[in-house]
């Protein structure tokens, strides 16, 4: 049973349901099997040399392997296992031509997409394919850029043997609906050949019945060219239906293609999420002490995020900018929250109550993904509207500003109840555990001696009393000659841009193990306001 498994690099699905104008903000979820079908014919044209093209399918020889496969493929709904996905939009004014009274004239228009932002889709046809047919469909999926408009960039592959319990998208087989929890949509879906043909008989029959020969058996020029019109309405075949595009429909009046049919299938109610980007559905509290943003570039690649080494200088910008724009908001006073600085502008002391600024690597590509601020003391209104206001922030070396995008803000619980796998990733940085390892490396906050309470691991105690947290049982130092993460950890930027070097610059990478669970985020030693010295749970509780 072949099973497409595709990924978005550029984390959006554009797609309008057929029949629907794009300004209705509709995204077509799951992908129908007819656009996935198409999809891979055109590869086939632009990619593998078949001669012809999808526009202009009577002159199309496509080799008989390729015919096979599609007739297979079409003769089966697919089932689909959906990744999690956001239904969001963006709108803007386009020129529409013309000025009136001095201005140009515009239209608002709205476009939507599916926001992916991790996870497969994965498409399964309960078909048994020969092996010339699975060679041929794992050449088309490879060469596979986009599916829906040119920007729902995709990576494709051919895959077997995912869980059945994985493919929860099906059609309605008219049995009982699922129960609470399900929803119904209507994709397109391509008849099977012998369907098509029974229709297409009965189709010509009636168009020609209008145009019938004289009583002696004969057809007059004009009479002949008026039946051929008639015909050509009707493509020959059900491949060659699946190549009829916009002008062929258009021209024959066409509201549907020719044979495609509407299928209901059964999704989970959450499958398309119409909210704002993971925001928790709970009442957030009066002074939430976390919010985070996702990190996106203009163009939607991940590689041209930050990397996880430069989280010190990403967590100092990102803090300058937020304290700037909390400086602008009438009225709204000094923040030590977010200054960590009383309003002489001397440090806080205390047990590190101010705000902490923490780059984050949430699908653990090397990759700085997301950004959050965590305050133990919480945010007021004010901090909130100036953290909400920063919209962009900076790469060194970047072209265009990074982009943020607002998930949300709450306690430990609402950052673990983001949707999957958004949540199950930030158990790490928030959650309970008694290990907790280094993910960006520990910088002693003194001049480190070989004895007293100023060794390494009287440091790390220190530090860990000073925030009010009970010594652990073991400080375990991770050799870079033998962790590959404490090698990694050694190239770390490790001096502040805006204050003071540290004492040692070194970089350390330690596993702490304690007698009870800790909960998160865990911050120590130099820098730990900005992002250094930041550990994530290896066993949550």
């Amino acid at each position: 049973m072949p099973t497409l498994v595709l990924t978005f690099p550029g984390r959006r699905y554009h797609a309008t349901p057929w029949g629907q104008h794009v300004n209705e903000g509709l995204v077509e979820w799951p992908p129908s099997p007819w656009r996935v079908i198409r999809a891979l014919l055109s590869v086939g044209y632009t990619s593998l040399g078949w001669t012809g093209s999808l526009a202009s399918p009577m002159d199309s020889q496509p080799p008989p392997t390729a015919r096979s496969l599609v007739a297979k493929l079409a003769s089966a709904l697919p089932l689909y296992a959906l990744p999690p996905a956001i239904a969001t939009h963006s709108r803007h004014y386009m020129p529409i031509g013309g000025i009136h009274d001095g201005r140009e004239q515009t239209t608002l228009v709205f476009d939507t997409w599916a926001q992916i932002d991790a996870g497969e889709l994965a498409i399964r046809w309960d078909v048994e394919l020969d092996a010339d047919e699975c060679a041929l469909l794992r050449d088309l999926a490879g060469k596979l850029g986009y599916l829906g408009r040119s920007e729902s960039w995709v990576e494709a592959r051919l895959s077997e043997g995912l869980p059945e319990r994985l493919f929860d998208c099906r059609p309605d087989a008219g049995t009982p609906p699922p129960g609470p929890g399900w929803e119904q949509v209507s994709l397109l879906a391509p008849v099977a050949d012998a369907d098509y043909d029974d229709w297409l008989a009965a189709a010509r029959s009636t168009a020609l019945a209008g145009l019938p020969e004289d009583a002696k058996g004969k057809v007059s020029a004009a009479l002949a060219k008026k039946r051929a019109a008639a015909v050509a309405a009707f493509p020959r075949d059900m491949f060659a239906c699946l190549h009829a595009d916009s002008t062929f429909l258009r021209a024959h009046g066409w509201g549907q293609p020719p044979g495609s049919r509407r299928v209901l299938y059964w999704r989970r109610a959450d499958a398309l999420r119409a909210q704002s980007l993971d925001a928790p559905a709970r009442q957030v509290a009066e002074r939430p002490t976390m919010a985070l943003f996702e990190l996106s570039t203009a163009s939607g690649n991940p590689h041209a995020l930050p990397i996880l080494a430069r989280s010190l200088p990403q967590g100092e910008m990102l803090h300058r900018q937020v304290v700037g724009a909390r400086t602008r908001i009438a009225g709204a006073g000094h923040s030590p929250v977010l200054t960590g600085c009383d309003e002489t502008g001397r440090a806080l002391s205390g047990q590190h109550r101010h705000g902490h600024v923490l780059s984050l690597d949430l699908n653990a590509d090397g990759h700085v993904d997301h950004l959050m601020i965590w305050a133990p003391d919480g945010f007021d209104a004010a901090d909130l509207q100036a953290i909400k206001a920063t919209r962009a922030t900076f790469i060194r070396g970047g072209v265009e500003p990074l982009r943020l995008g607002w998930v949300g803000c709450g306690e430990r619980v609402d950052m673990t109840s983001l949707s999957h796998p958004l949540g199950e990733a930030m158990k790490r940085v928030v959650g309970e555990s008694r290990t907790w390892v280094s993910v960006t490396p520990f910088v002693a906050p003194r001049y480190l001696k070989a004895r007293g309470a100023n060794t390494l691991e009287g440091q790390v105690r220190s530090e860990l009393s000073s925030r009010g947290i009970a010594a652990p049982v073991e400080v375990i130092f991770l050799d870079p000659r033998e962790d590959n993460r404490a090698r990694q950890q050694r190239h770390h930027v490790r001096v502040r841009r805006f204050g003071n070097a540290p004492p040692v610059n070194a970089a350390f990478t330690l596993q702490l193990v304690f007698a009870e669970p800790v909960a998160g985020p865990l911050c120590l030693g130099y820098g730990s306001h900005f992002g250094l010295g930041r550990f994530e749970c290896t066993a949550i509780s």
